[in-house]
Parts: C-alpha cells; sequence; structure tokens
C-alpha cells in the first residue's frame, strides 16, 4: 500500500508542496515522502489503538473526506507535526501542507481501493498494510459483521480473509461492495 499511498501523495503534492512558498524546493520530495508516511503511521495507529468505526466510516464512503471527518483531523495533526518537527516549517505552512494533502490522498486511496480494475490493490493488502500484518481489529469486524451480510462462504460461523476475498471476487463491487455490506450502504 505504500506505494499506491507515495503515488497518491507526488499526484496531489503539487499545490500542497512544490507550489507551497513556505516549504523549500530543495526540501519538496523529502516533506512528500514524510507526509506519506505519517499517513499511513497514522493510519496503523488508529488500527493499534481501536479507533475502527472511524476507520470503518471513512472506508465505506458513509463519512466525508473533510476536515470535519475524524481520521482527517486526527492525520492532519500528525503529518502537521511531523512537518515541523522534521523540516522546521511553521505550524501554519505545516498545516496548510496537510490540510491540502490529506483529504485528497484518503479521497484516492478510497477510490483506487473501490475500483475493481485496480490490480494488486484490494482488501487483504489494504487491512494487512493498516493492521501490522495480522488483520488485527479490521479483520474481527469482517468476521463480526461478515456473516450478517453473506460473506460467510462455508456456513461455519465465521468470516475469514479467504472468505472475504472470495465473498469479492463472486459478488459485484469489490472492495467498495463488500465495506458496503459491511457498514450498512447500498
Amino acid at each position: 500500500m505504500f506505494e499506491q499511498l507515495t503515488e497518491l501523495v507526488k499526484q496531489y503534492g503539487g499545490d500542497a508542496v512544490v507550489n507551497n512558498p513556505a516549504v523549500p524546493n530543495e526540501q519538496n520530495e523529502a516533506v512528500m515522502e514524510e507526509a506519506g508516511g505519517s499517513i499511513l503511521s497514522g493510519l496503523k495507529d488508529m488500527v493499534a489503538s481501536g479507533n475502527i468505526s472511524d476507520l470503518a466510516g471513512l472506508l465505506s464512503g458513509k463519512t466525508p473526506i473533510d476536515m470535519n471527518n475524524p481520521v482527517v483531523q486526527e492525520l492532519t495533526g500528525k503529518v502537521t507535526g511531523n512537518l515541523g518537527e522534521k523540516f522546521g516549517l511553521s505550524s501554519e505552512a505545516s498545516g496548510s501542507v496537510a490540510g491540502g494533502l490529506i483529504p485528497q490522498i484518503l479521497g484516492g486511496l478510497i477510490n483506487k481501493a473501490q475500483d475493481p480494475n485496480q490490480p494488486g490493490f484490494n482488501i487483504s493488502d489494504l487491512i494487512s498494510s493498516i493492521s501490522g500484518g495480522n488483520g488485527g481489529g479490521l479483520m474481527d469486524a469482517v468476521s463480526k459483521y461478515g456473516g450478517q451480510f453473506g460473506l460467510d462462504q462455508d456456513g461455519d460461523g465465521q468470516v475469514g480473509m479467504s472468505e472475504a476475498i472470495s465473498a469479492v471476487t463472486k459478488k459485484s463491487g469489490g472492495l467498495g461492495g463488500l465495506l458496503g455490506k459491511l457498514f450498512g450502504g447500498k
């Protein structure tokens, strides 16, 4: 997932970083790398701390990706602090970079995750990346709620990763369809 995140940071970094006079040109690439790393570590921190409902709301498309979104707020704070600390940017400059990048990057990430035509970017990769490889609470949420939405493929009362992937490949909608079923979408 880090590669996809890095790609999105570069895609959206023009206005927020490159064209930002508060960011010295020689620091543009390093600032974008730090922003991408901070976003990924912020998502991991949310899973580790059990903040799964906000993340689920974001991934399901139920909550707008703006500064009122708790995930956006948390990531903005993290990125702002890291950029200020590592590059000596003012809190205003760091906040401008974070506010310009995070909603666009998260929107792009969710669009890629919901696009069944994105090879190599699926739910197992996303869960693995932000949960440190063990699935953590996100996989628990899939197991807990998945049976209610027809994801329990073998009828054992539990939804494993292979069943979630199988359900995604058998039913239309890809990740967006799966997350919509899990989190109350259409």
